[in-house]
């Protein structure tokens, strides 16, 4: 039984041009692609040019720089972005023309049953880089999947691709129930941790959630079965689920041993192979990654790859951008950006980082949210003591409004020796400054702390 109503399960039957209000947008770009593969004519709009906007251009789309109404003239469908305001002059002629207007999560929902399987990879932590192993898995096996990814893929340099292949890979995000707008043929269920608490205001309705997002999955789920949460919501649930993990799972890595300084490699135990079914090396950092690869081995392996093309994956798969990414150096010291930004994820890298040998651990950190900052202080205060000096930059409030209750002083406060700067540029200059040969200076935020990495390279 299907959540959606009759309207959304023929949402395209009697669409043929779409325009996009935000285009530009790293989630919109692989709607765009797989849409406009499949014959769709598509327009778009947004207000900063791009490479994702030159991308669109050169596959011949018509793509305006600024809003207005004029641009929607003649679509049959206008999709935009949750951050897109309601006020919007396109959607606001949209609904005064009648044209039906749907949200981009909506749309991915729609796109993901247009194939015979989708995969859907859920959870607080490690989406993106699992749904891009996967992808990455799929793709060198031969299999041309199409692929919506949170993060820049470098192997089919973008964000997503339109594949000629049965099978899509979906990056799900819990953020406001958006995957509840999926259906997911096989899914993944990575942990479920206390994150977008300001959506859900407790860990039991985030649980529920993703019961939700499970219940929807029609054929299997692959579940962690070394996280409690994860469990306790499968315990509840009939479906068919296999697990993986470190402790147990069907699905499990054993003689687990870093072959080099923060890189793993292990044996591959499945449930249904007498004995180890093959050896797994890692080619990005992280003890946490063993749990992705295996997400992604048990995905993989079910849909009919041999372990060796997963191991081959798997050794050619050298991360996503913004995940541990290396920018350069900085009077001799190393400088990686990370999209980290709750606490688990960020204790994950800094450990990872820590791993590496390196004579100081200097973290640059842009707080995002105040409500996240404010419900997690202790939290982000412990994980940021991990680091050998940590530079906090202001609170980036995103889609909040200012609270003055809540800044990175009162964050740095709690974390000794700790530095605050009142700007990206200051943070870039403080490591020009301070960093020498020998440090690992790694800037951590989902926001644009990037641009201050960038700087310190320049």
């Amino acid at each position: 039984m299907s959540m959606f109503s009759n309207y959304d399960q023929h949402l395209l039957d009697h669409v043929t041009k779409l325009h996009f209000i935000g285009c530009g947008g790293s989630g919109m770009f692989p709607l765009i692609q797989i849409l406009a593969a499949k014959g769709y004519q598509i327009s778009g709009s947004d207000v900063l040019d791009g490479s994702i906007i030159q991308a669109e251009r050169a596959m011949g789309i018509r793509v305006t720089l600024g809003h207005d109404a004029n641009n929607i003239v003649g679509a049959d469908m206008v999709v935009y972005s949750a951050a897109i305001p309601k006020d919007n002059v396109e959607l606001a002629a949209a609904e005064s023309y009648g044209i039906p207007t749907v949200e981009r999560s909506v749309l991915l929902g729609y796109v993901s049953r247009l194939y015979k399987s989708s995969i859907c990879v859920a959870g607080t932590h490690g989406k993106t880089t699992t749904t891009a192993m996967i992808t990455t898995a799929l793709e060198l096996a031969g299999r041309d999947p199409s692929a919506v990814i949170g993060g820049k893929l470098p192997l089919i340099n973008g964000y997503g691709k339109a594949g000629m292949g049965d099978d899509i890979v979906v990056e799900a995000c819990e953020y406001a129930e958006t995957f509840l707008k999926l259906t997911p043929y096989l899914s993944v269920v990575l942990n479920i941790d206390n994150d977008h608490l300001d959506y859900y205001g407790s860990m039991g309705e985030l649980k529920f959630a993703f019961k939700r997002f499970s219940l929807m999955t029609q054929f299997m789920i692959f579940a962690n079965a070394d996280d409690r949460n994860t469990m306790d919501v499968m315990f509840t649930i009939q479906r068919r689920v296999r697990t993986f993990g470190i402790q147990n799972g069907d699905y499990q890595a054993v003689n687990i041993s870093e072959y080099r300084p923060g890189f793993y490699e292990f044996d591959l135990k499945e449930w249904d192979v007498t004995g180890l079914s093959g050896h797994i090396k890692l080619a990005v950092p992280g003890y946490h990654n063993i749990y992705n690869a295996l997400a992604m081995c048990g995905v993989c392996r079910t849909m009919g790859l041999t372990v060796e093309q997963c191991a081959a994956a798997l050794a050619e798969f050298k991360g996503v951008c913004r995940r541990f990414e290396v920018y350069g150096e900085c009077n001799g010291a190393v400088v990686v950006d990370d999209y980290a930004h709750h606490p688990t994820e960020m204790r994950a890298t800094l450990t990872t980082a820590k791993e590496l040998g390196y004579k100081r651990l200097i973290a640059v950190h842009q707080p995002f949210t105040y409500s996240r900052t404010k419900m997690l202080l202790d939290d982000f205060a412990d994980v940021l003591k991990l680091a050998d000096v940590a530079v906090l930059t202001p609170i980036l409030g995103s889609r909040e409004p200012n609270d003055p209750t809540i800044t990175s002083e009162k964050l740095a406060a709690r974390i000794p020796g700790a530095v605050t700067v009142d700007s990206l540029d200051a943070a870039a200059a403080w490591v020009k400054e301070n960093a020498r040969e020998g440090d690992l200076v790694i800037t951590l935020g989902c926001g644009d702390i990037y641009k201050a990495a960038r700087k310190m390279v320049q």
